[in-house]
């Protein structure tokens, strides 16, 4: 294996070194024209091209029992699809708005920015979670988690208190879900996990 690698690695090398020379003998002196810049390294005092190549995750095949685990498998590629970037978004609100009200002189400023915030989240959100099915609903909670490490409850209780927390929780209860749900990546989440980490690098 590792002999494999390295001969890949060298003919790479040959082939984008060959392409720097040709780019070198076709520049005119004082001409910036056929120059191609490129990261480089030192090795052993050597300075070589540096080429980052791209994170490839290689799982081992699925199974399935029949066609309707399939089209589960397949159904679960378009809810993390759908619902991955909002989870990406939140939690970059989260952090902007926290930074933020950490710039506020008291907790009167805070709780008022917070009114407002709240309400441009309903207005900018509502209209998007309408169209999320139930499915894609229960797994935004769960990938909120994954990219704020807190749960649905424990952000609302900390932006809005523990009342709202309760409400919410409540109010999502009554439709058979739970902000409380945390993201389990080595257990039932498992297959969500690898299906985000394929997205993610564009393997599916």
């Amino acid at each position: 294996m590792n002999i494999r690698l390295n001969i890949v690695i060298f003919i790479m090398f040959l082939l984008f070194g060959n392409t720097v020379c040709r780019a070198q003998q076709q520049s005119a002196p004082g001409t910036r024209k056929n120059i191609y810049l490129t990261p480089m390294c030192v090795y052993e005092g050597d300075t070589i091209p540096y080429i980052k190549l791209p994170t490839v995750y290689i799982f081992k095949p699925l199974k399935f029992k029949n066609k309707r685990e399939m089209a589960k498998y397949y159904k679960l590629i378009r809810d993390v699809k759908k619902v991955l970037p909002i989870s990406k978004e939140i939690n970059r609100a989260i952090i902007e708005t926290y930074e933020y009200m950490m710039t506020l002189p008291n907790e009167k400023a805070r709780q008022k920015h917070m009114k407002a915030v709240e309400k441009s989240l309903k207005e900018q959100y509502t209209p998007r979670m309408k169209k999320l099915s139930f499915a894609q609903g229960k797994l935004l909670i769960k990938l909120v988690d994954r990219q704020t490490h807190s749960t649905g409850y424990e952000l609302v209780k900390a932006f809005m208190g523990p009342f709202k927390a309760g409400f919410y929780q409540t109010f999502a209860a009554l439709f058979g879900a739970s902000l409380k749900k945390q993201y389990d990546p080595m257990g039932d989440d498992a297959l969500t996990e690898r299906v985000i980490l394929m997205v993610e690098n564009g393997q599916l």
